[in-house]
């Protein structure tokens, strides 16, 4: 009979407080959100700062009002879970209350963090000019400032909000990721965790397939506009999504067949955690865009490419599933 390894208990949270070095954190991370939410705000108010003459953004004022304010209250989580992450009260709400949102702010901030200093340096290195606006071909849809003012900070973002996280769930959870993949008995991943695995890896091939093709030039399934607005961006962009992808499935497919078994538990739970939360998410995001009415005919996403995010979102949504279940399970 298989005998399954003691997991060490979790030590109690520190209850002081949460030291300087989370506290710079946790300021650094809200300030990093300002920019941001300054500018949507004097959006929604009305204000046309950033936003160029002839830009689609002016087309429909109330969308852009509604759409506008979604994202400050998105980016206003960021706040609350920065708070939430160095309060005493934040280390008694329960675990999926904080995972779920980590999880969309993770994938929603982790292809900006890796994409925009990839665009930046082969922007540098082949003097190719940078197009974030996906509009090239026509009028220009922000001025370019906008771009780095907001992913700059969502960058820093990015980076306090996940330090901190990183360092709560250590404290927290730390027990449940200890040890390598060979300490792993077989009936320690369970039958969620390689079902939703292997369904992800297979279903996976379909966009990454796409995003490979759109990365290497293929213009199969793309819309007239979109083929028109190629830019180096955009090569990037879609390469680093096919990585996504394949970094999200490889994760689970570690752990739930035990291989790379000298790796560290670490290492296959953070590839499921991030990559599917970056596909997951920006294929739930994409799609709403490419659903939303307004866009004019020629410029609405096709079917295969609506298909492509769709399939990315079930992709990462089975993903994060099955790592769960083993969390779960490992923590039990």
């Amino acid at each position: 009979m298989t005998r399954t390894p003691l997991v060490p208990a979790p030590q109690p949270l520190d209850p002081v407080g949460p030291g300087r070095a989370r506290t710079v954190l946790r300021a650094v991370a809200i300030a990093s959100c300002v920019p941001y939410l300054s500018l949507k705000t004097a959006w929604i108010a009305g204000s046309r700062i950033g936003i160029p003459e002839g830009s689609a953004l002016l087309d429909d004022r109330a969308l852009m009002a509604v759409a506008n304010s979604v994202t400050v209250l998105m980016d206003g989580a960021v706040i609350v879970l920065a708070l939430l992450l160095t309060q005493g009260w934040g280390r008694r709400v329960p675990g999926w209350l904080l995972a779920a949102p980590m999880w969309i702010a993770g994938g929603l901030l982790l292809p900006i963090m890796v994409g925009f200093p990839v665009q930046l340096l082969v922007a540098a290195f082949t003097g190719a000019e940078a197009d974030r606006s996906g509009s090239s071909g026509s009028e220009p849809f922000l001025d370019e400032w906008v771009f780095g003012v907001v992913y700059t900070g969502f960058i820093v973002q990015g980076l306090a909000l996940g330090t901190l996280f990183v360092l709560y769930a250590k404290e927290r959870w730390g027990h449940v990721w200890r040890g390598r993949i060979w300490d792993l008995p077989t009936a320690a991943t369970g039958r969620t965790l390689k079902v939703t695995a292997v369904a992800a890896a297979v279903l996976a091939l379909f966009p990454a397939t796409m995003r490979l093709m759109w990365a290497c030039g293929a213009t199969t399934g793309l819309s007239g506009p979109r083929i028109e607005q190629r830019t180096a961006d955009f090569y990037v962009l879609e390469g680093i999504s096919a990585l996504f992808v394949v970094v999200a499935v490889a994760g689970p497919l570690l752990l739930a067949f035990r291989r790379g078994r000298a790796l560290s538990l670490k290492t296959p739970l953070a590839m499921a955690w991030l990559g599917s939360g970056a596909v997951g998410c920006w294929g739930i995001w994409l799609l709403i865009a490419a659903l939303l009415p307004g866009a004019e005919e020629g410029e609405r996403a096709t079917g295969l490419m609506a298909l492509t995010y769709a399939v990315g979102m079930i992709v990462g949504l089975l993903v994060v599933t099955g790592t769960a279940s083993f969390l779960r399970r490992r923590g039990a």
